[in-house]
């Protein structure tokens, strides 16, 4: 991932683990300021955009150091860090967020359509991760190229609806942001909600920068 000023701050939030974080300590809104560039966010908050840069760079060289050498333990790892760990968080975290829609729908920072979000998301992810287990990953282990133009550019269009859940997600919670005195169903919740996002992110750019650039001759 080659980075400059002019980016813009969602899909550098969406796509760039640990990202969304960096922008949240520095009072940087990515899903309703996430048109604004990485220039015009800094300066906004009363940041050196270079500076800004340059703390996104070293989060660039920290992601690149998770990715196995090989292909296939490539995507093993994907499969069993984020795959199946993805399925299992869904299957609690939308009646979680049900539970506290539910209990604390009167409050005004209450997550409102947070668990019908959580759905659409498991619906797409199930699907999403389903193809590539079935159809693209066994043709990159078996490294046969020519199978591979299509699936992958439809892999790299599903990120991209990944991508607007993962910003849909960071309004829906105000940034993940407990109020005061919430309940401990509530910091749960939102404890696993942002833990899943954060894992998303790095699940998206394993594959986008890491895995799929192996094959670029068929991209």
């Amino acid at each position: 991932m080659e980075l400059n000023a002019s980016l813009t701050v969602g899909k550098i939030a969406t796509s760039l683990p640990g990202a969304a974080a960096l922008f949240r300590r520095h009072g940087i809104s990515f899903c309703c300021g996430g048109s604004d560039s990485i220039e015009a966010a800094a300066e906004a908050a009363g940041l050196s955009p270079q500076a800004l840069v340059g703390e996104l760079q070293g989060l660039v060289d920290a992601a690149a150091t998770e990715a196995p050498d090989g292909t296939v333990d490539l995507i093993n790892h994907i499969r069993t860090r984020y795959h199946d760990t993805h399925r299992a968080e869904l299957i609690s975290l939308i009646p979680l967020a049900a539970k506290v829609e539910r209990v604390h729908g009167n409050h005004p920072d209450a997550p409102i359509g947070l668990a019908d979000l959580l759905e659409r998301i498991q619906s797409d992810l199930h699907s999403h991760m389903h193809r590539e287990e079935l159809m693209l990953f066994p043709h990159m282990e078996r490294g046969d190229h020519q199978a591979l133009t299509r699936p992958i550019e439809q892999m790299r269009h599903e990120h991209d609806v990944e991508a607007q859940h993962l910003a849909e997600l960071e309004h829906a919670t105000g940034g993940f942001h407990l109020p005061e005195g919430a309940c401990n169903s509530w910091r749960a919740l939102y404890t696993g909600t942002k833990k899943f996002a954060d894992d998303l992110v790095q699940h998206i750019h394993l594959e986008k920068e890491v895995l799929f650039p192996r094959f670029h001759e068929t991209v």
